[in-house]
């Protein structure tokens, strides 16, 4: 094992042997090379004042050199905002105005220990960090029966994980701690389990809400004083969509400080809380009360990016700073919010009307992008199906009987039309069906 990576463990197991008892092989050998390009690069930059001939990008006129066809298109940024190489775990004044970000939209992180946000390549990527560091082959991964379907992909097919769902709903419409309680419990032979917490979810659009958040937590807690360690994360990329009574804060600062055996791991980012889908923009960050533990982690992070993509995009890093700082941004976000609340209430207000009689019922949602049916005769695939050939409307199939509808896509005054769309398919296939 590299000496460097060496380091880092007997550091994480001497802060927390615990967090250190999660990590996967690769997340024991990983490291960032201290005496490799990026360093030695890194170094030169402040200190080669006469040429500096270490990192690959050519120079021109004392800036970086760009064809005046794209920088045409970006002249309102400085090309060293652009064309250089961003550092490995992002750009430095992002990180730190993503962090008071956090702290302003989170009121229980004040006071937590938790490290500088990382950038990633937005959530997907996010998570497979997660997924190197943690996962191991048959290492049980808990989240809900719905859910998003890169989950299996990032950590059972690429990692080889267990994938262990429970229902998301109780027979209340709520958050189904108990089987959260249950699932994590049942790893204690294995003393490890990575839970994912996706809120708003993805694809009912369900946040909890206060007491449901605290049951949560409860249940995450008793695995821990059973003896299992947990590594908690906080998908939140529709953070900030709460249009009902929900929790209004990431799960994140409850769980930074819960127990010695909880690693709490929050990955967010820009691309849907921004509307910046296109600039895969993330972030990660861990929560400890321990600065060596945490820069530990950040230099196995800093390493996983390093062996994967090198570095995230510069330009899109850019723009995002530029935004988050702008005295116009917040009345921005505020508008397109509002948008999407009207989208969300139409939805609703239409599905508790009783226009579409008894041909399904729809999960709970209050928050989010998404909404699903749950049809009561119809076959989910073949209504997309028809939806698509027959009317060219497009939704997703998910199982037998869930149809995902995402409302965020379609304009208040269309809504009504959609779903008279949608509620006439369901006819035209009982038709079809009785014949």
């Amino acid at each position: 094992m590299n000496a460097l990576a060496q380091q880092l463990n007997e550091t994480m197991e001497r802060e927390n042997s615990y967090v250190y008892a999660m990590l996967s092989k690769l997340g024991r050998q990983i490291y960032f090379p201290k005496e490799g390009i990026l360093s030695q690069s890194a170094e030169a930059k402040s200190k080669a004042k006469k040429f500096n001939a270490t990192i690959g990008i050519a120079l021109e006129n004392g800036e970086p050199m760009h064809l005046a066809v794209i920088q045409d298109t970006l002249s309102a940024y400085q090309p060293k905002d652009l064309y250089e190489y961003a550092p490995p775990a992002g750009k430095p004044e992002l990180r730190k105005v993503w962090r008071d970000k956090m702290l302003k939209e989170n009121p229980s992180l004040a006071g937590k220990g938790f490290g500088n946000p990382i950038v990633t390549n937005a959530l997907t990527h996010g998570l497979s960090i997660v997924a190197d560091l943690f996962a191991d082959v048959d290492d049980a991964v808990i989240f809900p029966d719905k859910n998003w379907e890169n989950y299996e992909l990032t950590f059972g097919i690429r990692r080889g994980a267990t994938i262990v769902n429970f229902p998301l709903y109780n027979e209340s419409g709520k958050f189904n701690a108990d089987a959260l309680r249950e699932a994590i419990l049942a790893q204690k032979e294995k003393g490890k389990a990575i839970v994912a917490l996706n809120f708003p979810n993805n694809p009912t659009g369900y946040t909890p809400n206060a007491e449901e958040g605290r049951e949560i937590i409860e249940a995450i807690r008793a695995g821990a004083d059973a003896g299992i360690n947990i590594v908690a994360v906080t998908d939140d990329a529709y953070f900030g969509l709460f249009f009902e009574n929900s929790l209004k804060e990431s799960l994140f600062g409850q769980l930074a400080d819960l127990h010695p055996r909880v690693l709490a791991v929050k990955v967010d980012g820009a691309t849907k809380e921004e509307y910046v889908w296109g600039f895969r923009v993330g972030f990660i960050t861990y929560a400890s009360g321990s600065e060596p533990l945490l820069s530990a982690l950040e230099q196995k992070t800093m390493g996983i990016i390093r062996a994967t993509i090198s570095s995230g995009p510069h330009p899109s890093q850019t723009f995002v700073l530029h935004a988050l700082q702008s005295p116009d941004f917040e009345k921005q976000k505020e508008e397109k919010f509002e948008i999407m609340k009207a989208r969300a209430n139409k939805v609703k207000e239409l599905l508790d009307s009783g226009k579409y009689g008894d041909v399904w019922d729809y999960y709970p949602f209050n928050s989010g992008y998404f909404m699903c049916l749950k049809l009561k005769s119809t076959d989910a695939e073949s209504l997309r199906g028809r939806l698509l050939n027959e009317y060219g409307v497009g939704t997703i199939a998910l199982g037998e009987t869930d149809l995902r509808v995402a409302f965020s896509c379609i304009e208040t005054e269309d809504l009504d039309e959609l779903f008279d769309i949608i509620f006439q398919s369901v006819l035209d296939l009982q038709k079809t069906t009785s014949v």
